[in-house]
């Protein structure tokens, strides 16, 4: 458990993760209070590899639940494992027909066979998605509800409920509480509106593009050794483009990875021609990269 918001900070910085006082106050309280966190923001920002540092700083199974169009409770929750309840019932044949024996019409059949579904929907058949890993893990996790805005409202209403008690149902099985309560991170595109009663329920942080200082210290964090020089030609470089309004603004993930393909390179500094041959690491589509040629004194300044 972190014992102050101090910690919070350092301890991520020793995952990877360069938080502000603002994250790590509500990463604090979060732990603390035992509710959900909702990291909203626009992507590249590293809302999932806050989830990831957060994991590692405090001690944490990570568990993480994509989200996308679609996705149901059965996908999150848990599944029977058919093909291995099948195998078994192979196997078992023999005593199956031991049991059926003297049995003279398919209802007496059906009848006395139910007596053993308790042995083949019990839980060594079954297959626990993240939200039931989550909650019956034995050591204390943290769950990731990656891109919930992806989700359908009806799996956010299932969500809701089950963050409000921590605990599921299996009907095979009964109801089924949390060892330990998971600390909870979902995030968000903004790709839909959320609903209220998920807000209310949770915490909330924005996280935006950071400023040149704190990128700056992030790329020094993930490139060690880069030139102070080269490092501040990037990040000064990154936060043009994204002034520029591109379709796909560059993230932080791509502003680091720019650093380490340059460092490959033998770049001392990033001058017209690296920057042209090396666009592509940091824009994803081609309109913005001919933008970006097109004005390359003013993205290098």
């Amino acid at each position: 458990m972190f014992q102050d918001v101090d910690e919070v900070v350092e301890r991520l910085r020793r995952s990877g993760y360069v938080a502000d006082r603002g994250i790590a106050t509500v990463v604090f309280l979060a732990e603390r209070l035992q509710k959900p966190v909702l990291v909203e923001g626009p992507a590249g920002v590293g809302k999932t590899d806050l989830a990831r540092a957060v994991a590692e700083a405090s001690g944490r199974e990570l568990v993480r639940l994509q989200c996308y169009e679609g996705l149901d409770e059965s996908k999150a929750l848990y599944e029977w494992e058919y093909s291995k309840q099948l195998l078994y019932t192979q196997i078992l044949r023999d005593v199956l027909s031991q049991e059926l024996e003297g049995v003279n019409s398919i209802a007496e059949a059906v009848e006395r066979l139910s007596g053993q579904d308790s042995v083949f929907f019990s839980r060594h058949f079954l297959v626990p998605r993240p939200l039931l890993r989550a909650i019956t893990s034995e050591e204390p996790s943290l769950l990731l509800v990656d891109e919930v805005d992806k989700a359908d409202p009806e799996f956010e209403a299932f969500l809701l409920e089950v963050l409000g008690d921590y605990q599921v149902t299996v009907p095979e099985l009964g109801t089924v509480k949390a060892k330990h309560v998971p600390l909870v991170i979902l995030t968000s595109n903004n790709s839909r509106e959320l609903g209220d009663a998920l807000k209310r329920r949770c915490l909330h942080l924005f996280i935006d593009f950071p400023d040149r200082e704190r990128e700056l210290e992030i790329v020094r964090l993930k490139v060690p050794g880069i030139d102070e020089g080269l490092a501040g030609q990037v990040v000064k470089a990154v936060h043009r483009l994204r002034e520029m309004g591109m379709r796909k603004a560059p993230g932080i993930s791509e502003t680091v990875d720019w650093a380490r393909a340059l460092i490959a390179l033998g770049a001392e500094r990033l001058d017209m021609e690296l920057a042209s041959d090396t666009l592509s690491v940091v824009l994803k589509y081609e309109k913005d990269l001919a933008r970006a040629k097109e004005n390359l004194r003013q993205v290098l300044g």
